[in-house]
């Protein structure tokens, strides 16, 4: 995954950045990172995401809730 392809998903789910961030259970900085594919410090070029996190794109696109929850579990 790209962070044009981030950007994409985040969009064509209707997220904004603190709402994607809340889901994959991480930063709003981090989220805008993987948009724009800049980090600021140290400054360098982000060319793919983290494959873990284009996994847990995939699994907010089918609707899964994280493995071992309460929601995962139905409950």
């Amino acid at each position: 995954m790209t962070p044009r392809d981030f950007r994409a998903w985040r969009q064509k789910m209707g997220l904004t950045q603190e709402q994607a961030a809340e889901l994959l259970g991480m930063g709003r900085t981090a989220v805008s990172q993987y948009d724009t594919g800049k980090r600021r410090a140290p400054a360098e070029v982000i060319e793919t995401v983290p494959r873990y996190i284009a996994l847990a794109c995939a699994a907010i696109s089918h609707g899964l809730a994280p493995y071992g929850s309460d929601e995962e579990e139905g409950r």
